[in-house]
């Protein structure tokens, strides 16, 4: 990626000559969590980093997109069961995104996009969009590499809408950016069929419900990484950079439909 769009790479004294208001400011969340027997922990933040990072390199310049490094302890408390999981509480995340978001205000920037590679950050990062918009000024606005099952998005047939966590497309996505941590000897198939029948208290479902990784399957994971191949990931992935780059170009127009 060209130097001059990695915010952290900036001399200070630069920032004012090529940040303008009209900038946007990406930031990468992740996780350190569990992912089931066959992922590692850092996952989350291996692939937010990974899209971001190409996405900025292929759309940046147009869109004058600048790109932090990603933040990888965030709240991952439903898996603080399994070791290795390093979680912040939300408490914590809330107030370390406030000072994020000061601190760019205080930058030219105007714009700040969460590109959020946790699902289980997405409901506190939409307080956190209106919280900065509110003490802060900012325009605010999340996005994920892949949407969540859960949160509208889909996953493969055979996961019955239930691959939410290590499943077969996260799976694939690491097997196309990291195969050297990916253990597909140890992949099983974990997917909470009970309740794929539910029309409303369901993964997805128009009741959500508090649950910890562990109330399934004592692996962690929920979904089937058996059906992960490389070529899916591949496809996953140049998908997520050119949505990202959609979406770079509508923030960098949004002004509340003005």
């Amino acid at each position: 990626m060209p130097k001059s769009r990695i915010l952290a790479e900036l001399p200070g004294a630069a920032v004012g000559d090529v940040v303008s208001r009209d900038s946007i400011v990406v930031l990468p969340l992740g996780a350190v969590e569990q992912h089931g027997p066959h992922l590692p922990l850092g996952t989350d933040l291996f692939v937010a980093d990974a899209v971001s990072r190409a996405a900025v390199e292929a759309h940046g310049e147009t869109h004058d997109a600048w790109l932090l490094p990603p933040l990888g302890f965030t709240k991952s408390n439903e898996h603080a069961w399994s070791a290795g999981t390093v979680w912040l509480s939300a408490e914590t995340l809330l107030a370390v995104l406030n000072d994020i978001g000061r601190s760019i205000a205080a930058t030219p920037a105007t714009r700040l996009l969460f590109l959020n590679g946790h699902g289980g950050n997405s409901a506190l990062l939409q307080v956190a969009n209106r919280e900065l918009r509110l003490k802060h000024g900012l325009r605010t606005f999340l996005a994920h590499p892949h949407m969540p099952a859960d949160q509208g998005g889909t996953s493969a047939a055979g996961e019955l809408g239930m691959g939410i966590h290590g499943g077969t497309d996260e799976t694939s996505v690491m097997l196309h950016i990291r195969p050297d941590l990916v253990d597909m000897s140890k992949a099983v198939r974990r997917v909470p069929e009970g309740m794929a029948g539910n029309k409303h208290v369901r993964f997805g479902g128009s009741v959500p419900f508090g649950w910890l990784s562990n109330d399934f399957f004592p692996e962690g994971h929920i979904g089937d990484p058996t059906l992960a191949t490389a070529e899916l990931g591949a496809s996953m992935f140049a998908t997520a950079v050119s949505t990202l780059g959609e979406v770079l170009g509508e923030v960098s127009r949004f002004d509340f439909g003005r």
